[in-house]
């Protein structure tokens, strides 16, 4: 059994988690801890309040108690509105307090796209522009070259957390076609329910799709020295298994 440790904050998304631990259909368990959010808006100086080495503590506290392996802060705009040297810190700092390998899901995304192999990417965002912009930034500095951006400028989390099928596609279609040349597009909010669309994205758009809470588990999975092959999850988890002798 592999148990991957996910810090999320709030109340949003978070039932993507259970869904992609089935959709694993593997020895592979995702145990989720909610952080405090504090004030829930996409502002910078909030989004940085909520990624604070003390928050991420706290809820470290609590996941260390399930037993696992790696952790991961599921909070994309947490981790890249402190930037690429921010985020690093950020990380490092979590790795130490958890005593586990530790990441988060902006690094997450620039692992995936180095994962499947492509370098120009579309950004869809929930985020306001001057967030998305950050976002932008945080990718440049990971070595991939955004070819285009749609923002939405949607300022709380919990409004994205209602968002259904028809407002996730809607989204992605809009990034993809702001865009020239993207050989993926990444959906970075992580309290957007994507886990049941991913299917039907790839098969809209024709390129593969990344999203938050799905390159999260799949960066615990990273982590822990996993590799799974689930295409039901999309291109990046459509791989061959790496089998441990």
């Amino acid at each position: 059994m592999t148990a991957l440790g996910i810090l999320y904050p709030g109340h949003s998304a978070e039932d993507d988690y259970p869904r992609i631990e089935q959709l694993l259909g593997s020895d592979i368990r995702v145990d989720l801890v909610h952080t405090d959010v504090g004030e829930d808006v996409q502002r910078v100086d909030a989004l940085r309040e909520t990624g604070s080495a003390e928050r991420l503590a706290q809820g470290m506290e609590a996941l260390r108690l399930t037993g696992a392996e790696t952790v991961v802060w599921a909070c994309t705009s947490g981790s890249f509105v402190h930037g690429w040297e921010g985020a690093q810190e950020q990380v490092r700092g979590l790795a130490r307090v958890a005593g586990m390998p530790a990441s988060s899901t902006s690094f997450a995304f620039v692992n995936a796209a180095r994962e499947i192999g492509v370098r120009r990417v579309a950004v869809g965002a929930t985020y306001p522009e001057d967030v998305a912009a950050l976002f932008v930034e945080f990718l440049r500095a990971g070595g991939l070259e955004v070819t285009g951006v749609r923002s939405y400028g949607v300022v709380a989390a919990a409004e994205v957390g209602t968002w259904g099928e028809e407002e996730v596609l809607t989204l992605a279609r809009a990034a993809d076609a702001a865009a020239s040349g993207a050989e993926a597009v990444l959906l970075p909010d992580t309290a957007l329910h994507t886990a049941a669309h991913l299917g039907l994205l790839e098969k809209a758009l024709s390129k593969p799709v990344l999203t938050g809470n799905q390159v999260s588990v799949w960066e615990g999975l990273r982590l822990a020295d996993r590799r799974v092959n689930a295409p039901v999850l999309g291109a990046l988890f459509t791989r061959e298994p790496i089998v441990h002798l």
